[in-house]
């Protein structure tokens, strides 16, 4: 329903994740008979989520380990891994800095040109361990790092920036990329965000993307949405993004999946996500708490280090696991942020959803007093949801 914003102004009202609940159906099975598997690109994965392509969340050994326990970690082509023969050093003296030198220490350990043999390097790293090679690269140096990344044996190549479209103005002396073009040379699936409409995911669906990423600044160290005032809080985003999705195959009969991008912190909101449309999730911040991540206890956005215009921080997550008990559990913490995939098997269980395809369907209702109500101890004391 429109509401008015101003004169001759309507408005639609959209919906992110804490205003939402999922109502349980007729009937309940045990969490041990959910299927949570799904496929993106090919690749079939028992849990349906995705490590964000962040330095502080995945290197070569956390693609590996996330692989290993049945997820997927995406290396970011742009980062330290890529730039730096030993990144170690680096991380180090990010995540050791005060808040007031971060920014300026970010944009000059960026300023290192990537190299194309290290991008073959970790690729090689990650398959010769027994990883998923999943990458990630920005629309602007597409063409050069898909090429090597095709070359070094990846898996999985994503084409990630804050805002993608099929329709892009470039300026002059600039050629902009033909993403049908580009995808239709790669010979691995390419996945393609981020988006937020039904409009622009129909039209990247016909270009070809093997997935779509859904998801404008809703993460814990993005700053989009104050730097630049754009994004559609997640639920509804999602939700859109999934009805072209789901128009798209009943035209082709060419099922694509829904990646919700962003603003995920525990396995409720996972539920949540799936509920809403999604096939799967991407997640930084969660990953990050591990013992395993790069980051050191530290998360920090991919457009952090833009020379003219940061779009992200350094947050401090700590470090509350290793990346098993995170994913797979035993749960030491009782606040939804591990053992994702039993938070989402008992989730399916008591909403009765035997699979990932009947989770997309379960009733959802509007619900602002979710996470508040009866929690006035909890909240008090800064325990369990009111941490």
């Amino acid at each position: 329903m429109d509401i008015e914003l101003g004169r001759n102004r309507k408005v639609r009202r959209a919906y992110g994740f804490d205003e939402i609940a999922l109502v349980p159906g007729r009937g309940t099975l045990d969490p041990q008979m959910a299927d949570t598997y799904w496929t993106i690109g090919g690749i079939k994965r028992e849990i349906p989520i995705l490590a964000s392509a962040m330095d502080g969340v995945v290197d070569v050994k956390m693609a590996v380990a996330l692989s290993k326990l049945g997820a997927i970690g995406v290396l970011n082509l742009q980062g330290v891994q890529t730039r730096y023969e030993n990144p170690d050093a680096v991380l180090d003296q990010i995540v050791s800095v005060g808040k007031d030198e971060f920014v300026t220490l970010m944009q000059k350990v960026y300023a290192e040109p990537v190299k194309i043999e290290l991008i073959h390097k970790r690729i090689k790293e990650i398959k010769s361990l027994g990883g998923i090679a999943a990458v990630s690269a920005t629309p602007q140096v597409a063409e050069s790092y898909g090429k090597a990344a095709t070359e070094a044996g990846a898996d999985l190549f994503f084409l990630q920036s804050t805002v993608v479209s099929t329709t892009h103005l470039a300026a002059a002396g600039f050629e902009a990329l033909d993403l049908q073009r580009f995808i239709d040379a790669m010979s691995i699936p390419v996945i393609v965000g981020n988006c937020v409409t039904y409009e622009v995911t129909l039209e990247l669906l016909k270009a070809g993307a093997q997935a779509i990423m859904v998801g404008i600044g809703p993460g814990a160290a993005c700053t989009s949405r104050g730097v630049l005032g754009i994004g559609v809080p997640q639920a509804t985003a999602v939700a859109d993004c999934a009805a072209a999705r789901d128009d798209y195959f009943a035209q082709t009969n060419n099922y694509i999946p829904i990646i919700a991008d962003g603003g995920i912190v525990t396995g409720g909101d996972i539920c949540k996500c799936i509920a809403c449309g999604a096939d799967g999730v991407m997640i930084g911040s969660p990953i990050a708490r591990a013992v395993e991540a790069p980051g050191r206890g530290f998360h920090w956005g991919m457009a952090t280090p833009s020379p003219v215009l940061p779009r992200g921080t350094r947050i401090k997550v700590g470090t509350t696991g290793t990346i098993e008990t995170i994913m797979r559990g035993p749960a030491s913490l009782d606040d939804g942020t591990h053992n994702l995939l039993g938070c989402l098997q008992t989730s399916m269980g008591t909403l009765g959803a035997k699979n990932l395809k009947e989770m997309q369907q379960v009733e959802v209702v509007i619900a602002p007093s979710l996470l508040t109500e009866g929690k006035v101890y909890q909240k008090a004391q800064q325990l369990g949801m009111g941490k």
